[in-house]
């Protein structure tokens, strides 16, 4: 099968697509015939041994996809050859054929198509995990996005709408905190240009947000923890920015804020059945309309290299993915 292979960390990447064998699978294990990939920023942290696992080499890349099961392993009840599934794994999607646990599928609905599916589960999971199960974000209450306009940034715009919330977008210019205005937002902030800080007081009425969703951290976190309110709650789930910010613990004691940090990974070691649950509930939303993913860019097998690096470089609004033949 065609794959991109990982043989060493670098940075830039060093990537190939080569030819591996097709995977043989364990008991309890589904094969893909993988038709998209979605492209996370882990993923370009990963292949540059930045990520919080360091894969043996030689490796494929890719967290999540989607396609229809060519095999199944002993002990599989829950799925049939040919159905269409998304799936999660550590690495391995970035190939023509992937091989995950079985409690790592869905079943895609009839009218979800595999580009949509591939990049639905990551984002969206980690939006819901970090506002649902962390912030224990309440209907009613305030939520300001940090690079709302990005992929997990914007899917936690909609996360926050459809659980009620009103939802702030922060995004690096105009064009796209409008971006994030057409996907739910409440009003947006170009915290490039603006105070963040003395708008979101402004909007809420001097109190500050209840919540705060980061995937970008840096100076964007400082200002974000200073507009947080009493009793605020501040999610850390990645550090786009590329700076790890130093907490100030003064302020979470003046303020009586919970700084939190979020790995959506961990869960599929610690509870896959919490994050199974929460599929569920996702793809409901979905049904309901109330998620419209974006998919902003498509890019072949062979150009995967290039799909990380629009990634490294935040030029991309919503998903990239990858689309295989």
């Amino acid at each position: 099968m065609r794959a991109i292979v990982c043989s060493a960390f670098a940075d830039p990447p060093v990537l190939a697509l080569g030819d591996l064998p097709i995977p043989e699978l364990g008991p309890g294990e589904v094969r893909l015939r993988v038709r998209a990939a979605g492209v996370n920023f882990a993923d370009t942290l990963m292949v540059r041994g930045k990520y919080q696992t360091r894969p043996d080499f030689p490796f494929v890349p890719g967290m999540e996809m989607a396609g229809e099961i060519d095999g199944l392993g002993a002990g599989v009840l829950d799925f049939a050859v040919g159905e269409r599934v998304l799936a999660t794994a550590e690495h391995g999607a970035f190939a023509e054929f992937a091989r995950v646990r079985a409690a790592d599928c869905a079943k895609i609905p009839d009218t979800m198509d595999f580009a949509t599916a591939a990049t639905f589960p990551v984002v969206y999971g980690t939006a819901h995990g970090g506002l649902a199960w962390r912030a224990a974000l309440q209907e009613g209450e305030s939520l300001l996005v940090l690079g709302a306009a990005g992929g997990v940034g914007l899917a936690a715009v909609e996360v926050g709408k459809a659980m009620g919330a009103f939802v702030v977008a922060a995004a690096s210019d105009g064009a796209r905190g409008q971006i994030a205005m057409q996907h739910g937002a409440d009003t947006a902030i170009d915290y490039a240009s603006e105070d963040l800080r003395e708008i979101v007081r402004q909007i809420t009425n001097g109190k500050g947000v209840d919540a705060v969703f980061d995937p970008v951290g840096g100076s964007a976190f400082d200002a974000a923890l200073r507009a947080t309110a009493w009793e605020g709650r501040i999610v850390v789930v990645g550090f786009a920015a590329g700076q790890v910010q130093q907490i100030p613990a003064n302020l979470l004691l003046v303020k009586n804020v919970a700084a939190l940090g979020f790995f959506w990974g961990s869960y599929r070691r610690h509870d896959p059945a919490r994050l199974k649950a929460s599929l569920d509930t996702l793809l409901g939303w979905w049904a309901q309309g109330l998620l419209k993913p974006r998919v902003d860019a498509r890019f072949k097998l062979e150009d995967a290299a290039l799909a990380l690096a629009q990634l490294t470089d935040r030029k991309g609004t919503g998903k990239t993915v990858i689309e295989i033949a």
